[in-house]
């Protein structure tokens, strides 16, 4: 981007105009509750909530015909770019159509820069719709959508070559330790089964507030907290599950730690099992399906206790362990510079469509 081109952006013919009188509102002629959104199927189905779509649904209901639409969570403030045929979820969406003097990227690139987020739980276009954004010359539009389209493009690369990396580690890892069930074992292979309660004893953590600060971490149910104290629960090798919260946020550790009350450490016996096979294998566990809460995710000791655990001979345990460390070295040399350089482009995005979209004040003129 050089300063002459953002000069010629910023120094253009401009008019400022709301949000409401950039574009219409549509209704959609049908809309979708979260029970009849399928995993798969024809017709994709945009809401108000994160995820970008939602669902699918076969061709029965009526669409949102293909255009070039903004869609806004009306409770949410998600701000979406549509450009295909789709199905409403729910309520609560807002389907903008830019004006014809006005392009439907650009219209979002702008809504998405100049609307104030009010993150609270209510209704926000008719605070939204009058929110003002600049109207440069069509032609002035596509140049600034053309800049920024090229940004984001890249963004989606970087996030997607990431999120190929970490499915190609999971199925490596997962087919490494699909081993054959307890009454299909091949006794050639020397497979045992036991139960987790058998290899490791699961210890609770407690709080750490009235400890001696120091150079020990503290652990919850989301990973290291932001807490350091002078006295360790465990020193050996184990695995940290948690009990509410993130379940299926398992952690392996070798150091000194302190664990709070949210997270279990595991005392693990490894004269059957290699602590990282065990912590390996428990990321092929489907702890979530294990939650005895369906509000806040929870898991008992009683229910660890019982889940099945492989015993492969250590000499093969530590073989897996070996080959899976290397995929995930692997892929955290990627995970690691990836998530920097999205990081870094998605700042180096937000300065320039501030900067393509801080017009001149001087070439502005009022709206009609």
């Amino acid at each position: 981007m050089t300063d002459t081109l953002l000069g010629y952006i910023q120094g253009a013919d401009v008019e400022w105009k709301t949000l409401g009188e950039a574009c219409d509102t549509l209704t959609a002629p049908s809309k979708l509750t979260k029970k009849f959104y399928q995993q798969s199927g024809k017709i994709p189905i945009i809401d108000q909530g994160e995820k970008f779509i939602a669902g699918y649904a076969d061709g029965i209901y009526k669409t949102v015909s293909a255009d070039r639409y903004v869609v806004f969570g009306d409770h949410s403030e998600h701000i979406k770019f549509v450009d295909f045929e789709f199905i409403q979820g729910a309520d609560g969406l807002k389907i903008l159509k830019a004006k014809p003097e006005v392009d439907a990227k650009f219209l979002y690139y702008a809504f998405k820069n100049f609307y104030q987020r009010e993150q609270s739980y209510k209704r926000h276009w008719t605070k939204a719709k009058e929110t003002k954004i600049p109207i440069p010359s069509l032609k002035t539009q596509k140049k600034v959508v053309e800049i920024l389209d090229k940004m984001t493009d890249y963004v989606t690369e970087l996030t997607a070559e990431l999120t190929l990396r970490q499915k190609q580690y999971s199925y490596y890892r997962d087919q490494l330790l699909a081993f054959p069930s307890q009454s299909d074992s091949d006794e050639s292979l020397s497979i045992k089964w036991t139960t987790l309660g058998e290899v490791a004893r699961l210890k609770n953590g407690s709080d750490w507030k009235n400890l001696t600060a120091g150079d020990i971490p503290v652990y919850g149910s989301g990973g290291e907290m932001n807490a350091k104290v002078g006295k360790s629960a465990y020193n050996k090798p184990t695995v940290l599950i948690p009990r509410k919260g993130s379940i299926s946020n398992l952690f392996y550790l070798t150091k000194p730690f302190w664990n709070v009350d949210t997270i279990y450490y595991t005392e693990i016996d490894d004269k059957q099992i290699v602590p990282k096979f065990f912590y390996y294998f428990l990321q092929t566990a489907n702890l979530e399906g294990m939650s005895t809460n369906p509000t806040r995710p929870s898991l008992t000791q009683a229910i660890l206790d019982k889940v099945s655990i492989p015993l492969p001979p250590l000499k093969l345990q530590f073989k897996i362990v070996e080959i899976l460390d290397k995929f995930q070295a692997l892929t955290e040399d990627v995970s690691g510079l990836l998530p920097e350089e999205i990081a870094l482009r998605e700042k180096q995005y937000t300065y320039y469509r501030e900067q393509l979209l801080t017009f001149s004040t001087d070439s502005a003129r009022a709206s009609h």
